[in-house]
């Protein structure tokens, strides 16, 4: 799939943020309520990266019903605001603090997911032999290493698999391609903190927020303090927090410096990686016209 992170059925079995308007079950349906039309309207498959994510779960639901199994194609969550530094938009804290009440709201769309409650509906043989069809037997035939070092692999069999292959051809330059490219925000973000630079700006913020009355050393540990149950904080006083943070990322000027440093340890990544960064572009612009293909066919 598009995003590798999102594996279906994958340790808790279940399509972690995915939304459950405008759902599509297996079955026949009239002309003007096909599972076509639905899927478009549902999705608005418009963009590059819906059409191919969509292409994608009809062809692992048709290969899964082959099983025996069940499947529905459901709407992909609209991407959260990601702040990897630190919260630097007060208009944004200022509505929303860190976060915590879109991300409630996304658990509980994720707890509605069919595929998630039809999968706790099975017997235990059941199941696992759902994650073997959609997953295959064993994670071997794909092979990639991160940019951390770390060698993943993947089945080249089942029908997610099959689903890969059937859109992009190519699946082992899929596989590398995604695992190396679905990695590098994380391994930039690892480059930018470390710099002297960042860390740096980072101890003007922290005696900013001290000034304010807030003893946090980085800004993970003040979103960590506002998100943790145990803590206890109110709404009010998470949009509090949120909103000194962002204007001491301002005042300490680290908002402006992560941005330059992302920019540039990004531009190296994508240098270092040109390849994997190269072959994900021309195999999914390949892939469009089957993509379209899919969906039009339902």
């Amino acid at each position: 799939m598009l995003n590798h992170v999102r594996r279906r059925w994958a340790v808790t079995i279940a399509v972690a943020g995915s939304l459950s308007a405008g759902l599509l079950a297996a079955g026949g349906c009239s002309q003007g309520d096909s599972p076509s039309g639905r899927v478009r309207q549902a999705l608005h498959v418009t963009g590059e990266a819906a059409t191919l994510d969509v292409a994608e779960q009809l062809l692992e639901r048709d290969c899964l019903e082959k099983q025996g199994f069940r499947f529905w194609v459901v709407p992909k969550a609209p991407a959260r605001r990601s702040f990897p530094y630190v919260v630097d938009d007060i208009a944004w804290a200022r509505k929303h603090g860190y976060g915590s009440r879109l991300r409630a709201d996304l658990e509980k769309a994720g707890s509605a997911d069919p595929n998630r409650t039809y999968f706790g509906s099975l017997p235990p043989d059941r199941r696992a032999a759902l994650a073997a069809a959609l997953n295959g037997p064993r994670p071997t035939g794909l092979r990639a290493t991160l940019p951390s070092g770390i060698e993943v692999s993947h089945s080249d069999q089942g029908c997610t698999a099959e689903a890969e292959r059937r859109l992009y051809r190519d699946l082992p330059a899929w596989f590398r391609a995604t695992r190396v490219t679905d990695n590098l925000g994380g391994a930039r973000a690892a480059m930018v903190v470390q710099d002297e630079r960042y860390r740096e700006a980072a101890t003007r913020w922290k005696h900013c927020m001290r000034g304010k009355g807030y003893a946090f050393k980085t800004p993970a540990q003040s979103a960590e303090s506002a998100l943790r149950p145990s803590r206890g904080f109110t709404h009010e006083q998470e949009i509090r927090l949120a909103v000194t943070e962002a204007g001491c990322a301002h005042g300490s000027d680290l908002s402006r410096v992560a941005a330059s440093l992302d920019r540039e340890y990004g531009a190296r990544l994508r240098e270092r990686y040109s390849k994997e960064v190269g072959d994900l572009a021309r195999l999914r612009r390949e892939a469009l016209p089957r993509a379209r293909a899919v969906i039009a066919r339902g």
